[in-house]
């Protein structure tokens, strides 16, 4: 029997990876770099270990050095990008046993090159940072950790855009993707959110930027009250079919709306997708990304707070993150306890 871990489970450790020049941050490296420096000492001041993937250890030891080095992990690795919520491993528990499961990348579905990103599960497993008879290869099904959701018991949110996308795994059909999901996950309720997509968004509506699973049968979805916007029409159909979703024991679902952040533009005028779906659960904390909107991001944090009562709630400003279309959730990816090599944390 296969179980999906929720994000909410006893956790280890966050995954990340450092912007370097050979990533597409190269023509704002220095803000990258700035912006991880943010992100990681908000969650080691939490008392958060960060494990991290960087190119030359030694110059990013320097750079972090602000940081508190009991929760900091640093680890030589080859990679394209930073965005290890994708191809960082996803946890299930088969048998009574942690498994981490390495599925599939492919730079969301051909767009950007992914070779290295695709071996960074692998690369990790050899180096015994892993624990390698957790490692389980699943790379024949392309699947990015933020386009699913869980409760941990049984039920799977994700969307049609992205799972039955052509480039992934050759155009499934949801009867398809939902047989591969429940013998890969050991899920046995799948949920497709056939509406929903934000402007500027490269992952083909990823679950993870338009409705999050909380536990008490919650699920917390990107709104919009803007009739003006382009995204509401199809925001509001998204929250209509919520609303007719019912977990695998057929109960609907309490529903949270999160604010719509007002609308950030690159420099050549294109939207970017910024949302408040993409915070980042650990243990005690939920660290949820801000863009400079005072009443907007106070809204989402007090928000949050409703759905993760026992949480503290800790805003990071996520405006250099969503240059390149992600923002904190896509940047970093949950280690469940006993996943990881504890000889990794000896220094």
């Amino acid at each position: 029997m296969r179980t999906l871990l929720p994000e909410w489970a006893p956790q280890e450790a966050i995954l990340m990876a450092m912007p370097s020049p050979d990533t597409d941050w190269l023509y704002i490296l220095g803000e990258a770099r700035q912006q991880y420096l943010t992100i990681i000492k908000s969650l080691t001041d939490e008392g958060v270990r960060v494990i991290l993937l960087c190119k030359d250890k030694v110059e990013i030891s320097e750079f972090l050095s602000s940081c508190d080095q009991r929760y900091l992990i640093l680890l030589e690795a080859d990679y394209n990008d930073t965005w290890t919520r994708d191809y960082g491993p996803i946890a299930i528990i088969k048998d009574d046993r942690l498994r981490a499961l390495d599925f599939g990348f492919n730079g969301w579905g051909l767009k950007f090159a992914s070779n290295k990103d695709n071996l960074v599960n692998l690369r990790l497993t050899e180096r015994y940072v892993i624990l390698p008879e957790t490692y389980r290869n699943e790379r024949s099904f392309v699947l990015e950790g933020g386009s699913i959701e869980t409760d941990g018991e049984g039920t799977l949110l994700t969307t049609t855009k992205c799972l039955c996308s052509p480039n992934r795994n050759g155009g499934l059909t949801k009867a398809e993707a939902e047989k591969e999901l429940r013998n890969r996950l050991g899920v046995s309720h799948v949920l497709f959110l056939d509406y929903g997509a934000l402007e500027g968004d490269d992952t083909d509506s990823h679950i993870d930027t338009l409705a999050r699973i909380a536990p008490e049968n919650t699920i917390l979805f990107t709104g919009c009250r803007n009739l003006d916007d382009p995204q509401f029409e199809d925001l509001i159909k998204m929250r209509a079919q919520l609303s007719m979703f019912r977990n695998a024991e057929g109960m609907p679902f309490n529903l949270i709306e999160l604010p719509l952040p007002d609308a950030i533009f690159d420099e050549n005028g294109e939207r970017l997708p910024a949302t408040y779906a993409n915070y980042l659960i650990t243990d005690s904390v939920v660290f949820v990304p801000t863009y400079n909107q005072p009443a907007n991001d106070t809204l989402a944090m007090q928000t949050l707070k409703i759905a993760f009562p026992d949480h503290k709630v800790i805003g990071i400003d996520c405006r250099t993150l969503i240059k390149q279309h992600g923002s904190l959730h896509c940047a970093t990816m949950q280690i469940p306890t006993n996943l990881f090599n504890p000889e990794v944390y000896v220094k």
